[in-house]
C-alpha cells in the first residue's frame, strides 16, 4: 500500500497585515531555512523508510556546519564524504553549504590509488568516512599531512560509538542557529571528480546557481518538460556522489518535496520503495530502469504511481524504451548532461515521445535559459547536419576545473561549455550525438564515431550489447575492432556479424576485429569505460 506524503494543505488567503511572501532562494543554505521556516513537519528525506524532515534537516545540518567551523575549517576549504548516500550525507552537503566550505563526495567504490588522487588533488582538510571503508581512508590519510581529521560516521542506530573519532562526539555540543557563511549563487558549493573515463578524474567545480538555474529557467519560461509539482515524491537512482545524484536531490530538496534514497541502487529496492512511498518522479540510466523491469515484483501496479521518468547518462535502446512506457505507464523525457555542465544541457521532452518520432534517437534540444551549437576543430560553428563538437551556453555551467586554470580555459571558451561529445544539430535544433570526441577513431584520416558502428551492430538478434573501439594500426593509424555482448543463448561469428553490417554502414567503418565478452565495464552511472576495453582487448586479434 503507498503511504501518502506531504499531502498539501488548502491555501488561505493571508491575513491583512502579513509579511510579505518569502523571497525566492538562489543558494542551498537560504532554500534550507526556507522549508524550515515554511513547512518544517513535512518529509524532506526518507532513507532506510526512517523519515526526516525540513525542520529536522535544516537543524542537524545546522549543527554539523557549526561543528565544522568550531574544528577550525573556513569559506573554501574542502570537505571529503566517502561512503554511501544516506539522510546524513545530503545534511553534509548542506552544511557545507551553510559553513561557506566545499564538499568532495568521493565515490565509495574506487580504489585506495583512486581516494588518494581525489583526497591529494582536492586538498580535503577534513574527511566523513563510513565505518566499512576507514581501513581504505586510513591507508591514504597516512601520506596526506593536509588531512587534519577523519570522522568516523557512527551516527546511525546500527553502529556501535566510535569514540574520539566519532562523529557523534565530534558534534556533541554545537550549536543549531543559522549562519550567515557570506556566499552567494556564485560561489563554490560542491568539487565533483569526473568520472575518469578518459585518464584521472578532474575536479569540477560547480556553485549553488548549478543547482537553481534549471528549474528557474523552467518556470521562467512556463515549460513542462520536466518539473516538481507539489505533491510529488522523487527517488534518487543515481549515486550521490555525481553530479547526476546530486543534483536530483538538490532539485527535489529546492522544490520542498520529499527524497527517498537508497544507499546504492538496487533494482528489488527500488521498485519497492516506489510502490511503498508512491513515488512518482525519478532520474535513472537505461540499465537501472532495464534492471527495475526485470524484477519479479515489476507488475504494472508497482510502478502505478509514476507520473514522470527521466533517463540519461547512456543510450536508451528502441526495444527498452518501448518495454518501460509499456510497463511504467507514465512520461518520460531524456536529459543530456555532464558534470562540467552542472544540470540538465538539453531534454528530449515527454511530447517527443511517442511512436514513430523523428526524433527519438535524439538528445533533445537546448533546455529553456540554455543554447547550443556545433563547431569544427577551429572552433567555427557548424551549419546544421555537419558533424563537430558540441557546445553548451547554460547557467549551471562549472566554475571550473580545480586547479587546472589551462584546461578550464580549453573548455569555457566565451561562456560556452565544450562538452567533448561529436554530434550535429537538424534543421529544428534537435541535438544528435554521434559519439565522445575521445573516442573518436581516425582510420586513414576518416572520422568513425562507434555510437554508429554500434547502433547498426545492436541490430542483429544475437548481439545484447557492444562497443567498439580504435586500436593501433600500422598502415592506417587505427583499426575499428567491436566487443561484443551476445544475447542469452544466442551465437554468432565474426563472419556473420560483419555481413550484417554491410549495407546498413559504410565499408570502411566495419570492425576488422570482433571480440566476445561477457559484459562491458561501466562506471555506476552506466557509462562504458572504453579505456579498459582498449587495455583488454587492443591488442587482442579476431579477425573475420
Amino acid at each position: 500500500m503507498n503511504e501518502m506524503l506531504n499531502e498539501p494543505e488548502a491555501a488561505a488567503p493571508p491575513p491583512a497585515g502579513a509579511p510579505a511572501p518569502h523571497p525566492a532562494p538562489s543558494t542551498l543554505h537560504a532554500a534550507a531555512a526556507l522549508h524550515a521556516a515554511v513547512r518544517p513537519g513535512l518529509t524532506a528525506v526518507i532513507h532506510e523508510d526512517r523519515r526526516t524532515t525540513f525542520g529536522e534537516l535544516h537543524r542537524e545540518s545546522n549543527r554539523t556546519a557549526h561543528a565544522l567551523l568550531r574544528a577550525g575549517l573556513t569559506r573554501g576549504d574542502r570537505v571529503a564524504y566517502f561512503g554511501k548516500d544516506s539522510a546524513l550525507y545530503f545534511e553534509i552537503a548542506l552544511a557545507c553549504a551553510k559553513s561557506g566550505t566545499v564538499l568532495v563526495p568521493v565515490n565509495w567504490r574506487l580504489s585506495a590509488v583512486e581516494v588518494d588522487h581525489i583526497l591529494r588533488d582536492s586538498g580535503a582538510r577534513l574527511a566523513f568516512v563510513e565505518p566499512e571503508f576507514l581501513p581504505v581512508a586510513s591507508q591514504v590519510a597516512e601520506v596526506l599531512p593536509g588531512l587534519k581529521a577523519i570522522v568516523i560516521l557512527d551516527a546511525r542506530a546500527d553502529l556501535e560509538p566510535a569514540g574520539d573519532d566519532g562523529f557523534t562526539r565530534w558534534r556533541a555540543g554545537a550549536g543549531t542557529a543559522d549562519l550567515a557563511p557570506g556566499t552567494g549563487t556564485d560561489d563554490a558549493v560542491l568539487q565533483v571528480y569526473t568520472s575518469g573515463t578518459t585518464g584521472l578524474p578532474k575536479g569540477v567545480v560547480l556553485a549553488h546557481r548549478s543547482f537553481f538555474s534549471f528549474i528557474e529557467a523552467m518556470e521562467r519560461e512556463g515549460a513542462d518538460w520536466f518539473d516538481w509539482l507539489p505533491d510529488d515524491v522523487s527517488l534518487v537512482s543515481f549515486p550521490g556522489s555525481y553530479v547526476a545524484g546530486m543534483a536530483w536531490f538538490m532539485h527535489s530538496f529546492i522544490s520542498g518535496i520529499p527524497n527517498v534514497v537508497m544507499p546504492m541502487f538496487v533494482a528489488e529496492e527500488a521498485v519497492r520503495l516506489v510502490e511503498r512511498y508512491g513515488v512518482t518522479i525519478t532520474f535513472a540510466a537505461p540499465a537501472m530502469l532495464h534492471l527495475m523491469l526485470s524484477e519479479s515484483r515489476s507488475r504494472r501496479t508497482a510502478f502505478r504511481s509514476l507520473r514522470k521518468v527521466a533517463y540519461g547518462a547512456a543510450p536508451m535502446p528502441e526495444a527498452l524504451l518501448d518495454a518501460c512506457v509499456e510497463v511504467m505507464d507514465c512520461q518520460f523525457a531524456q536529459v543530456y548532461a555532464s558534470t562540467e555542465s552542472g544540470s540538465v544541457a538539453t531534454m528530449l521532452p515527454p511530447a517527443d515521445h511517442y511512436a514513430g518520432s523523428p526524433v527519438l534517437r535524439s538528445a533533445g534540444r537546448a533546455c529553456p535559459g540554455s543554447a547550443l551549437r556545433i563547431v569544427d576543430r577551429d572552433g567555427r560553428p557548424l551549419p546544421a547536419g555537419e558533424i563537430g563538437q558540441v557546445c553548451i551556453r547554460t547557467g549551471a555551467r562549472m566554475i571550473g576545473y580545480w586547479g587546472m586554470p589551462e584546461e578550464t580555459e580549453r573548455t569555457l571558451v566565451d561562456g560556452w561549455l565544450l562538452m567533448g561529445d561529436a554530434g550535429y544539430l537538424d534543421e529544428q535544433g534537435y541535438l544528435f550525438l554521434r559519439d565522445r570526441i575521445n573516442d573518436t577513431i581516425i582510420m586513414a584520416g576518416q572520422n568513425i564515431y562507434p555510437a554508429e558502428v554500434e547502433g547498426a551492430l545492436d541490430q542483429h538478434p544475437a548481439v545484447a550489447e557492444s562497443s567498439v573501439i580504435g586500436v593501433p594500426d600500422p598502415q592506417w593509424g587505427e583499426s575499428v575492432r567491436a566487443c561484443v555482448v551476445l544475447a542469452p543463448g544466442a551465437r554468432a561469428t565474426p563472419r556473420e556479424l560483419m555481413l550484417h553490417l554491410r549495407g546498413r554502414i559504410a565499408d570502411y567503418k566495419i570492425p576488422s576485429g570482433y571480440v566476445f565478452v561477457n559484459e562491458l565495464p561501466r562506471n555506476p552511472s552506466g557509462k562504458v569505460l572504453r579505456r579498459i576495453l582498449r587495455d583488454r582487448h587492443g591488442h587482442q586479434q579476431s579477425r573475420p
